[in-house]
């Protein structure tokens, strides 16, 4: 992990013409089509989102890869107990297909793992690729005995310890902690994902 940039945005080392900074209201539109684009109109039953819906990301922790003055990325953190153990949820993390090959998708992780080891976070845990997310130190050494509201495949849980001996002995079931959204947003969230998504019998 890089360390922690002292100044709100930086630079990618591989392209000047991609920088990170924290998420603006101004994004939303954005970086909602860009989800849509790279998750698909299902995104909204996928597993992790149970531990999104309703709340608010962790404070200082939504950010942004902008490049030519256009969201080209966008990554969130959420509080969430993993079995008793304060921890973050990293997710989505995603990026334009034209950019990925800037690193934006990396300089988005070092940027983010930075701001939270840096507010204190001890430990991060998602639902991802290991081979992807091995080179920030993810891996599943430490999530064997955690489990997610839904289904999963358990080798693609993930944690990464910020502060040594932070998942110790981490077992049960993650839920989330975050605060909640306002009712007006809440409900105006549920309203868009019952247009985007068709009822299930």
């Amino acid at each position: 992990m890089t360390a922690l940039r002292k100044t709100t945005n930086a630079l990618t080392s591989q392209a000047a013409s991609v920088a990170i900074r924290s998420e603006r209201a101004s994004d939303v539109a954005a970086r909602e089509a860009l989800l849509d684009a790279c998750f698909g109109d299902d995104r909204h039953m996928r597993t992790c989102q149970r531990l999104r819906d309703g709340r608010t990301p962790a404070e200082g922790l939504a950010f942004s890869a902008v490049s030519g003055g256009r969201l080209v990325g966008t990554l969130r953190l959420w509080h969430v107990s993993a079995g008793g153990i304060p921890a973050l949820m990293l997710g989505p993390l995603a990026v334009e297909a034209s950019s990925r090959r800037l690193g934006a998708g990396a300089a988005l992780m070092d940027h983010a793992l930075a701001a939270a080891k840096a507010r204190g976070h001890r430990a991060v845990i998602l639902l991802g690729d290991a081979p992807y997310y091995a080179r920030f130190g993810f891996s599943a050494a430490k999530t064997g005995g955690l489990s997610l509201p839904g289904v999963f495949e358990r080798d693609r849980l993930l944690g990464l310890e910020l502060s040594e001996g932070a998942l110790d002995g981490a077992w049960g079931m993650i839920v989330p902690t975050g605060a909640r959204l306002p009712k007006i947003r809440a409900a105006r969230a549920r309203k868009a994902k019952a247009v985007l998504v068709p009822r299930v019998a």
